[in-house]
This record gives structure tokens, C-alpha cells and sequence, in this order.
């Protein structure tokens, strides 16, 4: 089912699939609904009723008017739950989309029923942000045309194994010219990043926590995956060799595999 919802003032667009308990999925900056992958979505939706959806002014989502933060960005997840009439998910956030289940988890305890957090950060002491050279890398993408800044944002993203394999390649390509998002909104996005800590706050989630990261991220370092685990209290911590920021592309089966009894041992 794909449909635009209404969450308070505004509309997400929505895409909901699968069977079992509820799973929310929160894409990261710059990333639409489609971002997720079929791999990624098909292993899940034999297990899980699955809920993914773009942030505001992404795809058929309210435009984005002015600046945004993480915990607003949270509040409309946390809407979107209210709109669907699910009392409580189990919810998966990767990068800014983890950083967004962060402020949810903080805010709605009551909500999650279990929370991954994949290649995302939490600010504070030890975390790390793209080294100069990436940052500069993915910022000059901006500037370059539409089919170059899709590869520069493709190798960035992925490890360089992973950047080789044309069929993967194919596939990010074919989303990424299916559904743009507006250079304003990734500024938006970028700069609700650039704000975003919850280093000293993480010691308050209480749920049960799995955390994702791939030891070839260049977006977030995996040092941000071991903060992370490291803060919050009873954290299961899952390292990924030799795979690069979109983990969940490159290793799709056992990522589904990691959720479905991370919330099978929370049931």
C-alpha cells in the first residue's frame, strides 16, 4: 500500500507492506523511501508489516518550508505511528534516519518496541563526522551534473568492492532518477545534522537496542557505531567488515536477518 498520510499539519508520503508487528523505517539525509532497497524490504516483509516514508519535502510529502531539526523530524515519526493507529514499533534509523529514532526513542519510550540504529551518531566526545577529503567530496557534489553527483554520491556511500558491482549500481541509479530530492531540502537536512547531540541523553534509553555499522564508512566513521553502543545501556553492538555507510545494500539478507530476531528476542 502506498499512500499520502495525513500527520498533524502536514502529509508523509508512505509505503506499507508485509505481514507481522509493526516496523518503522527511517531513511537518512538525502534519502527517499525507495532508498531502502527491494533486497532489504522483501527479507523484511515476511516478518515484519513494514512502514517506510519520506521526510518532509521528499517526494509526495508536505514541502519543506524553512529549517527543521532532528526532534521535529522525530515528532513526525512519531505522528506518522498516531495517524497509522499503531500504539507501538519496532523502528529502524540509519544515519540522519537513526538520529531522528534517537529523539523518538528519547521523547516516546512508549512507542518503540525495539530500536536499530544503523551508521548513524550521536555527537559528543569520540564521534566523528566525514573526514575533510569525503566532506569535501560530497559537497562538491552539489555542484557537479545530476548523473555525476548520483555516482560521486553512490562511491561515497558504499565500499569500493561494492561501488564496482554494476547491477547494484543499476539499481541506486534507477531510484535515484525516479525521485529527486531539492538541493534546499539537503541543506535542510544537512544543517538539522550539523545540531544534532544526544551523547549525554543516550544513557536514558531503555529499550531493547541493536546497533549496525560497517568498518568501511566514510559518512560516519564506525567509531560513531561503538559511541553509540557504548551509551546506551545494554546495547548490542554489530560490527560489519569491509562494508561501507549503506550497509543494509551491501549486506540486505543479514540485516533483515539481525532485525527479525533482534525483535523476535523482544517479543
Amino acid at each position: 500500500m502506498v499512500a499520502v498520510v495525513e500527520v498533524g499539519q502536514i502529509e508523509l508520503d508512505c509505503e506499507r507492506s508485509g505481514s507481522g508487528p509493526p516496523l518503522l523505517l527511517i531513511m537518512g539525509l538525502s534519502g527517499t523511501y525507495l532508498h531502502w532497497g527491494e533486497p532489504l524490504l522483501a527479507a523484511l516483509r515476511g516478518g515484519f508489516d513494514v512502514i517506510a516514508y519520506d521526510h518532509r519535502g521528499v517526494g509526495a510529502s508536505s514541502r519543506l518550508e524553512g529549517p527543521i531539526t532532528i526532534r521535529e523530524l522525530a515528532e513526525d515519526a512519531a505522528g506518522l505511528l498516531s495517524a497509522l493507529e499503531i500504539d507501538s514499533a519496532h523502528v529502524l534509523g540509519i544515519s540522519m534516519g537513526g538520529m531522528v529514532a534517537q529523539e523518538l526513542a528519547l521523547a516516546h519510550p512508549g512507542r518503540l518496541r525495539t530500536l536499530t540504529l544503523g551508521c548513524t551518531y550521536c555527537g559528543g566526545p569520540g564521534s566523528a563526522l566525514p573526514r575533510p577529503a569525503v566532506a569535501r567530496r560530497l559537497a562538491a557534489a552539489g555542484s557537479q551534473d545530476r548523473e555525476q553527483a548520483i555516482r560521486t554520491s553512490w562511491e561515497v556511500n558504499v565500499s569500493p568492492g561494492f561501488a564496482a558491482d554494476e547491477e547494484a549500481w543499476a539499481r541506486f541509479h534507477e531510484i535515484a532518477a525516479r525521485r529527486r530530492v531539492a538541493l534546499t531540502v539537503i541543506a535542510a537536512q544537512a544543517r538539522a545534522v550539523s545540531q544534532h547531540d544526544t551523547s549525554e541523553r543516550l544513557g536514558e534509553i531503555a529499550m531493547p537496542t541493536l546497533v549496525i555499522h560497517g568498518t568501511l564508512d566514510e559518512v560516519l566513521p564506525v567509531q560513531n557505531g561503538r559511541v553509540v553502543a557504548e551509551r546506551i545501556p545494554g546495547a548490542r553492538l554489530e560490527i560489519f567488515e569491509d562494508v561501507g555507510h549503506l550497509f543494509f545494500w551491501e549486506r540486505p539478507r543479514r540485516s533483515a536477518e539481525l532485525m527479525l530476531a533482534h525483535a523476535a528476542a523482544h517479543a
